[in-house]
This record gives structure tokens, C-alpha cells and sequence, in this order.
């Protein structure tokens, strides 16, 4: 999707009921210079704030989203909270509502962003997965808030995994490889690049994670923010860089 010239928007391919409304931005079409250039939707990482405010205004716009968005301050863990009591960025990693016009939101620059709904379109959430909050099971706490909050199956639970590190690149030490081999069958996951250093396919480890807890409907994951330098921000490949976001919400009928 392309709101202007020079943005572009990710729209999830997935089967979410009409009402859900989510999408994934990219680097392009902002304000913000190098090296946050140019859509960066982050304010702590460096950028003038004023960019920050033009670049949220603008996205805004171009979405047309009913609220701010819940903004989180990312902290790798497992915390999760609901958009509706977010006054001011929570140290959290994933954030759900029901409520209709709430927008959850999570930032990343190679984690995992994942975004969920229920097939009933009652419920929706936003995770951000990178490998700590993987292993400290910040997928399977939001499956579990999800389907209490909604009192649904988890199989009645869609997935959509937008952009992160593609698995040629995102090397690994022994120790996190040892991390998740210790609970889950994701031995095929990690190819062995050098004596003690793995590289990890993020997205077939959460599938996996998924799975184990009975989430099969999951869409998305074909990306790599550290190959495609012209249409994504790259923290391992940069070092500073500008953030993107990745959201989902519930609109009226």
C-alpha cells in the first residue's frame, strides 16, 4: 500500500475479520535524516524529537487510525498491558484490548513484531519478540491473556508475524541456542555458522513456540530488516537507526 510518493505501508495477507484493522510501516517516507531516515517513529533512540512528532503526525494521516496509539517502552520481557491504560509509554512488550479505537502498537528494528486477533474480531494484540522476550515466553503470555479476555480457543487465535532479522543473518551464540532447545523441538532452527555461533530463524522458533501452545493459524514471516536496507531499519546492521511500528486495532463495523 502506498499512501504517498514515497510511503509504504505493509498490510497483513491474513483471514482477520473485517473490524481488525492492522499494518506494518516501513523506513520510507518520513522527515527524520540520516541515520534515522526517514520514517522513524521512535523517540529514544537519538532522533530530534521534532521528527519524531512529524512522523507519527504524518503516519496518522495516512492511516487514519481512531486514537493515539498505545507506546510502549520495549523492555524484552513478558509484561503485557491494555492499550486503554496506557497514559504514558509502560515498561511492557505486548499490549491487548478489546475496545473498539484503541490502537496497540510495538517498534522494532530486527525483534520479531507479531500481531494477533481473535477470529470473532473481539480481541486484538501486538507483541514485540525479540529473542530475550521469546525465551521469557512473551508469546505464550499473550496467547493465554488473549484467550481468558475472550474466552476462546486457542485455535480460534490468528498470527501474523511482520518484519524482523531473516534467518541467513541473525547469528547466535551457543547459549541462546541452548535457551530454547532446552523447552522446545527447534533444533532444525539453528545451522551452525561457526564453531559456537548459530544463525537463528526467528520466525520458525515462534512458529514453533505457537504451535506447542496450540496456534496454528500464523501468516506473515517472510521478511529480513537486515537485507533489505532500503525498506527497513536495522539495529544489528546499523547500530543507530530509526525504529518502525508495527499496529493493529479494532474499528466499528
Amino acid at each position: 500500500m502506498t499512501g504517498s510518493s514515497d510511503t509504504e505501508l505493509i498490510i497483513p495477507d491474513w483471514p482477520a475479520p473485517t473490524r481488525v484493522r492492522a499494518i506494518s510501516t516501513t523506513r520510507a517516507g518520513g522527515c527524520s535524516v540520516e541515520p534515522y531516515d526517514s520514517l522513524n517513529l521512535a523517540r529514544h533512540v537519538g532522533d530530534r524529537d521534532e521528527h519524531v512528532t512529524a512522523n507519527r503526525a504524518r503516519l496518522s494521516e495516512l492511516v487514519g487510525y481512531p486514537g493515539e496509539p498505545a507506546w510502549l517502552e520495549q523492555v524484552h520481557g513478558n509484561r503485557i498491558v491494555e492499550a486503554g491504560s496506557c497514559q504514558t509509554p509502560p515498561a511492557a512488550d505486548a499490549c491487548v484490548t478489546a475496545e473498539t479505537g484503541r490502537v496497540c502498537v510495538v517498534m522494532t528494528a530486527d525483534c520479531l513484531p507479531v500481531l494477533f486477533c481473535d477470529r470473532q474480531g473481539t480481541h486484538v494484540a501486538a507483541v514485540h519478540a525479540g529473542w530475550r522476550g521469546l525465551a521469557e515466553g512473551i508469546l505464550e503470555a499473550t496467547v493465554a491473556r488473549l484467550c481468558e479476555s475472550a474466552a476462546c480457543l486457542k485455535r480460534e487465535l490468528l498470527a501474523w508475524m511482520g518484519p524482523a532479522i531473516g534467518p541467513r543473518v541473525f547469528e547466535v551464540g551457543e547459549e541462546v541456542r541452548s535457551t530454547f532447545l532446552l523447552e522446545n523441538d527447534v533444533e532444525d532452527a539453528f545451522l551452525l555458522t561457526r564453531p559456537g555461533h548459530w544463525n537463528m530463524d526467528i520466525y520458525a522458533v515462534a512458529r514453533q513456540r505457537l504451535a506447542d501452545v496450540g496456534v496454528n493459524n500464523i501468516y506473515g514471516g517472510n521478511f529480513c530488516t537486515a537485507t533489505e536496507s532500503q525498506r527497513f531499519f536495522s539495529y544489528r546492521r546499523d547500530g543507530s537507526c530509526g525504529r518502525m511500528a508495527s499496529m493493529i486495532w479494532l474499528q466499528d463495523h
